[in-house]
């Protein structure tokens, strides 16, 4: 086991995958001889090329329908989208077009398109730059939506989602890329689409997170085994498809459940995941489940605002001490 930091088990992942297929390419703003706006791609250009590692225009809308007509006559691009919240420049080629090709075309032809972006808040890059869009995607049918929250889980999912035959869509966290964890050794350090893992064994109450948000939830969990409350911490790792049978083998061990995320909670992943434990599970609760996410607007710039804007430990801990008291 190495250990190494967020974005560079990406830039592993690129790497690998490059040297085992020579059909998979990488294309964005700034991943060419400059190396990546946070290093993730540095020496990519330098051993793959000009053609399987090209810089492209500021159009994300052009670049991505380019990407998605190179997948479908044998390419396996990747494709590179510096900051999440400009995925909506390209929701057309994404929504429109890689997610429902498959399926229009009777399974004629594959899309098979990795497209990583970066997201989230904790930088004070305020409301242009700082979303979470993870639910508008697990929305569209057709698309894989992936939310890493360690190194391991970068290397494990980026791997998967470039090997995988659809297009998949990998949100990163840019709050997380300097942090480090322990990765696997060897090139087929991959992990399955759509399975959950269990970050952290608990008894009185399940808490699920994404993304960044499951360090947060884990040093919530340390505060609370303070107080004696032994918090179950879930990461599902993949939201589309959503591992629901992992959750509800936490929930029936622990009656309680909280999400955790940065999304906005009206239509979010929160009501999601709650929803599928109250239709699949509702017996198993012992108090009505919560969520802790920010409040419904735009994410300030303030670093004092935005401490108060995203879920903290404390806050976390504070919405379980209520439902363990209710």
């Amino acid at each position: 086991m190495a250990r190494i930091k967020y974005y560079q088990a990406l830039t592993r992942a690129l790497r690998e995958e490059m040297a085992r297929d020579e059909r998979v390419i990488l294309m964005g703003e700034d991943v060419g001889a400059s190396g990546g706006i946070f290093a993730q791609t540095r020496g990519l250009y330098q051993q793959f090329g000009a053609d399987r590692v090209r810089d492209t225009p500021i159009a994300e809308n052009g670049f991505v329908s380019a990407a998605v007509g190179a997948a479908m006559t044998g390419l396996r691009p990747v494709v590179e989208i510096g900051f999440e919240d400009f995925l909506t420049c390209c929701m057309d080629p994404l929504v429109n077009q890689a997610a429902k090709l498959r399926y229009m075309l009777g399974g004629q032809v594959g899309v098979p398109l990795l497209l990583y972006t970066f997201g989230g808040g904790g930088v004070n890059a305020g409301p242009q730059h700082s979303q979470s869009f993870a639910a508008w995607f697990a929305h569209v049918p057709g698309l894989k939506v992936v939310t890493p929250a360690t190194p391991a889980d970068v290397l494990g999912l980026v791997k998967a989602g470039i090997r995988d035959d659809n297009p998949v869509l990998c949100l990163l966290s840019k709050k997380l890329i300097g942090t480090s964890g322990e990765v696997p050794d060897g090139e087929d350090a991959l992990l399955p689409l759509g399975v959950a893992e269990v970050k952290r064994p608990g008894r009185d109450v399940t808490i699920v997170a994404l993304g960044q948000m499951v360090g947060t939830a884990l040093q919530a969990a340390a505060l609370l085994a303070e107080q004696r409350i032994d918090a179950e911490v879930v990461d599902p790792r993949t939201v589309s498809p959503l591992d629901v049978a992992t959750i509800l083998s936490s929930v029936e061990r622990t009656g309680r459940l909280c999400v955790v995320h940065e999304g906005h909670a009206p239509c979010g992943l929160g009501a999601e995941i709650i929803t599928s434990v109250v239709e699949r599970g509702l017996p198993l609760l012992k108090a009505p489940p919560r969520r802790v996410t920010p409040p419904f607007a735009p994410s300030p710039f303030a670093p004092g605002l935005e401490s108060l804007y995203l879920p903290t430990p404390a806050s976390i801990a504070e919405a379980v001490q209520g439902m363990l008291a209710s």
